[in-house]
């Protein structure tokens, strides 16, 4: 909860220099989200690396909870055709490369501003920002209507750092696990498949 408000609170600091033009506006002229974009997958490429763990983890996994991330994402797509409907200024496709930054914001948000502009890359930002801040605070609502493995597909590629805290506290200590291995994979999808529906 705390890092989606810090992540916001910067979000909202650009936007009032960008508004008040407290910046010269070449300086953004040049693509610096390409390499901000690079050092980020950088990043993610590194921390996954250097956790000798979650291989070991990984193949210890109960084998019923393999096909959780493709039920993800798929119960993700279908709630996005249903909203989809009622936004008639934004395309099927538009919709679907949001929905799948899956909660990784950071990542989507980029991606789609370089692909569609920033308009879109906004609420790519901010959609996935609600998704992950939503997972955070009804976590325990989920677990009590829903389930123990609610709150990770809710989560979805963040269930293996940021909600995962919430999650092992709400769903117990014998999920973190698949709650590693569902932010592992859906991480995994999402520039794939932002790319694959920003393109068509």
């Amino acid at each position: 909860m705390k890092g989606s408000l810090i992540i916001l609170s910067f979000f909202a600091t650009g936007l009032l220099l960008g508004i008040f033009r407290w910046f010269p506006i070449g300086w953004f002229e040049n693509d610096y989200s390409f390499y901000v974009l690079c050092a980020l997958m950088f990043s993610v490429g590194i921390s996954i690396g250097n956790d000798p763990t979650s291989i070991r983890q990984f193949r210890s996994l109960n084998p019923r909870f393999i096909f959780l991330p493709l039920m993800t994402i798929l119960g993700t797509f279908a709630g996005i055709l249903v909203v989809s409907f009622f936004l008639k200024n934004r395309s099927v496709n538009e919709c679907m490369a949001v929905g799948s930054g899956f909660g990784y914001y950071s990542l989507s948000s980029i991606l789609i501003t370089q692909y569609k502009g920033i308009e879109l890359g906004t609420i790519a930002l901010l959609a996935n920002i609600m998704r992950e801040v939503l997972t955070l605070l009804f976590a325990p609502w989920m677990v009590k209507y829903f389930g123990k493995l609610s709150p990770i597909s809710a989560g979805g590629a963040t269930t293996m750092d940021t909600t995962f805290p919430i999650i092992v506290k709400n769903s117990g200590k014998d999920f973190a696990i698949v709650s590693i291995y569902q932010g592992f994979v859906v991480d995994f999808s999402v520039p794939f498949l932002v790319t694959f529906f920003c393109s068509l």
